[in-house]
């Protein structure tokens, strides 16, 4: 590499799940306080951060065809810097095969960017995917504007070691982030606008402080923040439901209606394939418990179809678990192999094309129960936060307690929340009419 001028300007593209895009945000903030602005929409970037999720097929493969799509007319090429999983799990070999990638840094270890942007400039190449003890959170900038949705990342990491998945490779083990640095994050993310905040982990309800203390005591310490209207949390795991954690769903008013809780299937032996450590019965127990305590609770799941050696009658538990459950929302995908994974060299791989056909009689089943739990929701008056303006000229969008898009028109703003009747439903959105103006 040669010397290059610093980066005047940025873009960072996140892919993959909530965590990358609070990843994400952060990369920008600190990019941002080293005064490099983002990049103007439709200009070229200086600086342009891929940041990465190894979750789907073909992960790598989609890095090195973006990386390829950053070079310019004339032969030359932004300062590329590769972020996430994928750049975790194969930094070197991406240095080795893209010339054009200046930097590749973990996502324990992206608080260093602007060190390596420094060498970059210089003329050499860096990577960086160690994974130190000490927390990278520290060397964060403090957020100064966000949205009326904030993500706090509290636990990252994961010890579950299910078999199919990469995060504890990528990720490393599971870590909490401590309680009063969390608290002084969501004052101050209040400060710079959010209403609502959601907590991030990987296995987020298995966030424990240093005296012991559950999630389910973290929430109820941020409902005494002012100003924070909502609360929520994702991703979590069926066994780190603890019954503290279930009765806050009943006992703290900021903390809403909505768990997102994989299973992943429906069948014993598939879940016992996956390592996912509990049963179809035990997940179902938990959620007869949670509903128990929260009657008007939407739930919402992950599945994978296609998992080494199910068979027909083991993905027809699956669907049987979807039709015993109904949830309100869904994430449903075809298994894909993770080198390094066990799954990957497992007998029994299941063939594409019946993967296909799985997935689409699961997804089936899943929009069906998603139009259903909205239909069901006309008619209801609930506090809907407004996020953004809609496509016309009134119009505004925002979701409601049970994170359904609503769109509406009448007098609001971005950051408000107003009541609304619900008054029709489509799979994907409601319609709501405006009864209240902004309440704080």
């Amino acid at each position: 590499m040669r010397p290059t001028p610093p980066p005047r300007t940025y873009r960072v593209k996140s892919f993959g799940c909530q965590m990358n895009v609070y990843d994400g945000e952060r990369m920008a903030e600190l990019l941002g306080q080293q005064g490099i602005a983002p990049a103007p929409e439709g200009e070229e970037a200086d600086l342009v951060v891929l940041n990465t999720c190894h979750i789907r097929e073909k992960a790598a493969e989609k890095v090195y065809s973006d990386i390829g799509r950053l070079r310019r007319e004339d032969g030359t090429s932004p300062l590329i810097a590769v972020a996430g999983c994928v750049a975790q799990a194969e930094g070197e070999e991406i240095m080795a095969r893209a010339p054009a990638v200046s930097m590749v840094v973990g996502p324990q270890a992206y608080h260093r960017l602007p060190a390596m942007i420094a060498e970059a400039v210089e003329g050499r190449r860096a990577v960086d995917t160690d994974m130190p003890a000490e927390t990278k959170f520290d060397a964060l900038p403090a957020r100064r504007k966000v949205g009326p949705s904030a993500f706090l990342t509290v636990q990252e990491g994961c010890d579950k070691f299910c078999t199919y998945c990469v995060v504890p490779y990528t990720r490393g083990a599971e870590t909490s982030r401590a309680f009063n640095d969390l608290i002084a994050e969501a004052e101050k993310l209040v400060e710079a606008g959010a209403r609502e905040i959601t907590l991030l982990g990987q296995n987020v309800n298995a966030w424990r402080d240093a005296d012991g203390r559950g999630l389910e005591r973290l929430i109820e310490r941020l409902a005494l923040v002012p100003g924070l209207a909502r609360i929520r949390y994702t991703t979590s795991h069926p066994n780190d439901m603890t019954e503290g954690l279930i009765e806050a769903h009943r006992d703290v008013p900021q903390l809403m209606p909505f768990l997102h809780l994989p299973v992943q299937a429906g069948n014993d032996r598939v879940l016992r394939a996956m390592n996912r450590s509990h049963t179809a019965a035990s997940y179902l127990a938990v959620l007869d418990k949670v509903r128990a305590a929260r009657g008007d609770i939407a739930l919402s799941g992950d599945f994978i179809v296609g998992f080494p050696g199910e068979t027909d009658a083991e993905f027809e538990d699956t669907l049987k678990l979807v039709e015993a459950v109904g949830y309100a929302q869904c994430f449903s995908f075809k298994y894909s192999a993770r080198p390094g994974t066990p799954a990957a060299t497992m007998d029994g791989q299941v063939a594409p094309e019946v993967m296909d056909e799985r997935l689409q009689r699961l997804q089936a089943a899943l929009n069906r129960d998603q139009l259903a739990f909205n239909r069901a929701s006309v008619g209801k008056r609930c506090a809907v936060l407004v996020e953004r303006r809609g496509k016309h000229a009134g119009q505004w969008l925002g979701k409601s307690p049970w994170l359904q898009s609503v769109h509406f028109t009448g007098d609001a703003a971005i950051g408000d929340l107003v009541e609304v009747e619900l008054v029709d439903a489509g799979p994907n959105s409601l319609a709501g009419e405006l009864l209240l103006p902004a309440h704080a």
